[in-house]
């Protein structure tokens, strides 16, 4: 793990505008048309060639083999859909939205209107308890004052949550279509018939699918392998990146606000591609439009940097990511914990 000390100044409001100077004469913002023309490729094919084994292999329980695979293949799309919508990909924002509702609502079955709205949220305010939904006070806590007063099953769940992190994110890929479907019966989704129609297309020919040509045995259990899966990969590629780390409280520059909260995720080429560069996490958040190949070549320069104005960078291991990330979930259901004995 390395970090740098903070200290303050009195020009933090320009420090980020400096970074940016700097960044932009690098020219890592720059679009990488031919790195996404591969992996655009290569997400496709897998996706294509998951299914065409899906139907070649046929009732049989080997075909849990392929869940797993297109579990697998499902994040990755999803990955894919997170750079549509951070326009990463494209130069104009039509083609993104096109690609981004393909990806989120009719390959995964996600709708890329809400998803694209909550994320906008996060990165406007990350790890705010307020202003980001993803530390929202729901089936996890990540604040403790949000833990109080938790009851019956909610309450169970907050004072072993640390324990029930992982086996929790086997929901995550159903609680992606209920969210989903939530946004849209509220209606202020743009573009909602599409969305919907997207959404309902790709609940018809995957549940078709499934129940022609397995057993009806073979099809739940297919549908189980492949969400649970899905949403513990998907749930992995998330979790290091925030969860542990500092809450701000609104008053932060955008450089310390984005940079305060992220954790970074040391490795080599493979972990770039299994979290889909999201290890870059600090990065990712200065630079959201940066595309994702050159967030590995611009990390020396913004860790460097901020060594230079006394800012804390935290890099870490992909373990001790979610170590950290789970000791931070233990530490927040311990009030319940003693409230539980002391009852």
């Amino acid at each position: 793990m390395t970090t740098t000390t903070e200290r303050p100044r009195s020009t933090a409001g320009s420090d980020f505008a400096e970074l940016n100077r700097r960044v932009t004469r690098s020219g890592l913002l720059e679009r990488k048309p031919a790195y996404y023309a591969v992996r655009l490729t290569a997400v496709t094919l897998a996706l294509v060639g998951g299914w065409t084994a899906f139907f070649l292999v046929g009732s049989s329980w080997w075909t849990l083999a392929v869940a797993a695979f297109l579990s697998v293949t499902f994040a990755q799309v999803a990955l894919v859909a997170h750079d549509l919508a951070h326009r990463q990909v494209f130069r104009t924002k039509r083609p993104g939205e096109i690609a981004g509702r393909i990806a989120g609502n009719l390959a995964v079955g996600m709708s890329y209107g809400w998803w694209m709205d909550k994320h906008t949220r996060h990165h406007n305010n990350p790890n705010h308890d307020d202003l980001d939904p993803d530390v929202a006070p729901e089936v996890l806590i990540w604040a403790t004052e949000s833990a109080w007063g938790r009851r019956g099953l909610k309450g169970f769940i907050t004072r072993h949550q640390a324990g029930l992190f992982f086996p929790l994110l086997t929901l995550l890929g159903i609680d992606l279509k209920v969210s989903s479907v939530k946004a849209l019966i509220r209606g202020d989704m743009k573009r909602r018939n599409l969305e919907a129609g997207l959404l309902i297309t790709h609940a018809v020919a995957y549940l078709t699918a499934l129940f022609l040509v397995l057993s009806p045995l073979q099809a739940i259990a297919f549908l189980v392998v492949h969400q649970a899966l899905f949403g513990v990969y998907l749930g992995m590629t998330f979790a290091p990146n925030h969860k542990g780390m500092p809450h701000p409280d609104g008053t932060e520059d955008f450089l310390r606000k984005q940079v305060l909260t992220s954790r970074n995720v040391n490795g080599s080429w493979l972990t770039d591609a299994a979290l889909g560069g999201l290890n870059y996490q600090i990065e990712h958040h200065l630079f959201p439009a940066m595309p994702t190949p050159n967030l590995r070549k611009v990390q020396p320069m913004v860790e460097a940097y901020c060594a230079e104005i006394g800012v804390a960078y935290e890099s870490t291991s992909l373990l001790e990511s979610y170590r950290q990330a789970l000791r931070h979930l233990h530490e927040v259901g311990a009030p319940l914990r003693e409230a539980a004995r002391a009852r």
